[in-house]
């Protein structure tokens, strides 16, 4: 019989209500042992709680019973509203803690009940773990429809899918001289099948990138030396987190600030002014770095001469310091001066349009790197059903697909990243 836990699952003492949870067989046990007996299922009721020791009174607490299977974590589950007190709190946790078959819970333990007990697969446990993280809107929304269970419905659909088609290929196989079953043309079918299948599974690698989307969209200022780039990076972060000098080569390495605009998180990057020659040392290393940012930047914003701006969609060209400089009228990019505000709300605005081109809309979902190999997997997979005309290896592709899902969804070979993933939960969650 697995242990009975408890914890506390509300925020950190003092505050005016706590909950406590008990899951488990003994859940019931430990309720009752401390309000006399147990509250109608379901049904929020008030209860004196006392100490099962010696009768003393502990708290006057609201309290919810929920027998198992339908519960959170698939087993019995008990929860106490008591008063928020750190006294309370800690009587309370005293008195479960001698209650026979009762610990405390370890980190992410009920979330780990609820997936190890079907409430819940690996993907909706992975957006939970998001959306307790989540510091701006754009990660919440992502997190919530992913916990909410759209990635999984999503799953199912194409597990479904696939059991249909393998029971296709083994009635193929296994009764290809029946006459009930056609099978002229049901490798038509199953290929017409997968390719559609394949289509869309093809169209979820397109999904945004769920670090991206945590971390930050990486914007590179870029630039020759003294442009403006030190200047600008604090202008749109709202602090100075990048020396300014009017001495050219001021920045000789990467300045990393991570800044939330209008709800998205980004990663601005001051970088070393670029130039083709150098015959300082620390300045040449800081030239390679700053190209080194250029290369994994989702958005470039270029302060320098048009003409040499990299040829990328990523950029976004900037005519800045336009307090100081008389930039000539056929200059293609934003007129900015940091220092006056001039530029910055159309400057501000782009660079948020160009995430939104990248990061997922108010209904859609991010991937995070376990699900986007995953489903790179199964559309090989599934590619590779369509590159063959064997049936015996058609249904080996199908069945190695029906295995990559069991991974997606936590069935199969996750014990690792389990442990990992867990462990990154709060102790009452």
């Amino acid at each position: 019989m697995a242990d009975s836990i408890f914890a506390l699952s509300s925020g950190a003492p003092p505050a005016a209500i706590a909950i406590i949870r008990i899951s488990g067989p003994a859940a019931g046990a430990a309720l009752g042992a401390l309000a006399g007996d147990l509250p109608p299922p379901r049904r929020a009721s008030v209860r004196l709680l006392i100490d099962p020791r010696n009768g003393e009174p502990l708290d006057r607490a609201l309290l919810l019973w929920f027998p198992g299977p339908d519960t959170a974590t698939g087993e019995d589950l008990a929860e106490l509203h008591c008063h928020g007190g750190r006294a309370v709190i800690a009587a309370l946790e005293s008195a479960l803690g001698r209650i026979s078959g009762l610990r405390r819970a370890e980190a992410g333990e009920f979330t780990r009940r609820a997936f190890a007990n079907g409430r819940m697969d690996l993907n909706i446990v992975e957006g939970l773990s998001d959306l307790l993280t989540a510091e701006t809107e754009q990660q919440r929304r992502s997190a919530m429809m992913m916990a909410e269970g759209h990635f999984s419905q999503r799953i199912e659909q194409w597990r479904r899918e696939l059991l249909k088609l393998a029971a296709m290929a083994e009635a193929a196989l296994d009764f290809s001289d029946e006459d009930d079953v056609p099978d002229a043309d049901i490798e038509m079918q199953i290929g017409g099948a997968v390719s559609a299948l394949a289509a869309e599974v093809g169209r979820q690698l397109e999904a945004p990138s769920a670090e991206r989307l945590r971390d930050g969209i990486r914007v590179v200022l870029a630039g020759p030396p003294n442009a403006g780039k030190s200047t600008l990076l604090n202008a749109l972060v709202g602090r100075d987190a990048a020396i300014v000098s009017d001495i050219a080569g001021t920045t000789r390495d990467r300045i990393e600030v991570p800044a939330a605009l209008g709800g998205t998180a980004f990663l601005f990057t001051d970088t070393a002014g670029l130039r083709d020659q150098t015959d300082d040392a620390i300045e040449a290393i800081g030239i390679d770095r700053a190209r080194a940012a250029l290369d994994g930047a989702d958005v470039i914003i270029w302060l320098g001469a048009p003409e040499e701006a990299p040829d990328d969609h990523r950029t976004i060209l900037v005519a800045a310091q336009c307090d100081r400089i008389d930039h000539e009228e056929f200059h293609p990019g934003i007129r900015v001066a940091a220092p006056t505000g001039q530029g910055m709300d159309v400057l501000v605005q782009t660079i948020q349009d160009r995430a939104n081109a990248i990061l997922p809309g108010p209904s859609d979902y991010a991937l995070h790197d376990r699900q986007r190999r995953g489903v790179a997997g199964l559309h090989e997979h599934l590619i590779g059903v369509n590159r063959e005309r064997d049936m015996l290896i058609i249904a080996e592709e199908l069945r190695l697909a029906r295995k990559v899902i069991d991974v997606l969804t936590g069935r199969a070979g996750t014990e690792d990243m389990l442990d990992q993933l867990f462990s990154g939960f709060c102790i009452g969650k």
